[in-house]
């Protein structure tokens, strides 16, 4: 599916800003799935910019704005051409997971910290699904089974700075949320899961041309002799209406557009998603 992504965010302030830094990081990545073919990130006011690629693979752009402004706007306009085929996994053993070598390979993403930390109850019933599993594979479709049955869609019910264990409290959230407690029971298992963001196009045969409302999307990978994604917040496997923009180990390595300002008065956020299927 070849698509168009236009991704418009910024905020306003209220008292206007005198100066503000910021970093975004809203251009898809190139991978074996997705060429990206065009991909262009616009600020207003202009600005001082830097381009460099994070630790995890990144496209990240800084900058810096030196001028009064009361409202800052970054535009990201992609052409991405996506062709995502399913991968199966190699069926490693639980002696293989729990080596050395995958501990130290993946140790990044074998970390549990306070935003994936699981709640007692969750974490014995993740514990009990691993008994009852003869591979790894098998404990991580579980999790995913369960975490997309227990916890509702919610949208607004949590931010963006919402605990795993909150979520599963309420047994509400978004993608964000469904992400996080699948990478924290996986975590918990000792399988190395990867916090994926980007775009999903909202229908599965959108109409050439024909632009649609969308959002940042956010869905999950873990290993298993090869990483392999799922989409726990949609029960399934991420398709070519998927597009991948950053990787990390949670949120907060992935944030589209974060940054500080000197000023009076607060800012508020503004988010502005647009898919368009070209072929």
């Amino acid at each position: 599916m070849l698509l168009r992504i236009t991704h418009r965010t910024g905020y306003t302030y209220e008292g206007g800003a005198e100066s503000s830094f910021n970093e975004a990081r809203m251009a898809p990545r190139s991978t074996l799935e997705q060429q990206v073919l065009h991909t262009r990130v616009d600020i207003s006011p202009t600005a001082w910019t830097l381009h460099w690629t994070d630790y995890w693979g990144t496209s990240v752009t800084t900058f810096e704005v030196h001028e009064r402004h009361t409202e800052l706007v970054v535009t990201s306009s992609s052409t991405v051409d996506v062709r995502r085929a399913a991968t199966e996994g190699q069926g490693i053993s639980w002696e293989q997971m729990r080596s050395d070598e995958v501990a130290e390979t993946h140790a990044e993403y074998l970390a549990i910290s306070p935003t994936v930390r699981l709640p007692n109850d969750l974490a014995d019933q993740v514990t009990a699904l691993a008994e009852q599993s003869a591979t790894p594979m098998e404990a991580a479709l579980k999790v995913v089974d369960l975490i997309t049955s227990e916890v509702r869609y919610v949208p607004g019910s949590t931010g963006v700075h919402t605990l795993a264990a909150d979520s599963w409290q309420v047994r509400a959230g978004v993608c964000q949320d469904m992400a996080h407690l699948v990478i924290g029971c996986l975590r918990y298992l000792g399988i190395p899961a990867c916090y994926v963001s980007g775009y999903l196009m909202p229908h599965n045969e959108p109409e050439v041309g024909r632009s649609y409302s969308g959002e940042s999307h956010a869905w999950a990978r873990f290993w298993d002799g090869e990483w392999i994604d799922i989409d726990p917040a949609n029960g399934s496997r991420p398709g070519d209406q998927h597009v991948e923009v950053a990787r990390g180990r949670e949120y907060a390595d992935v944030a589209p557009l974060r940054g500080i300002f000197t000023g009076s008065g607060d800012s508020q956020m503004f988010v502005e998603v647009e898919l368009t299927r070209l072929a």
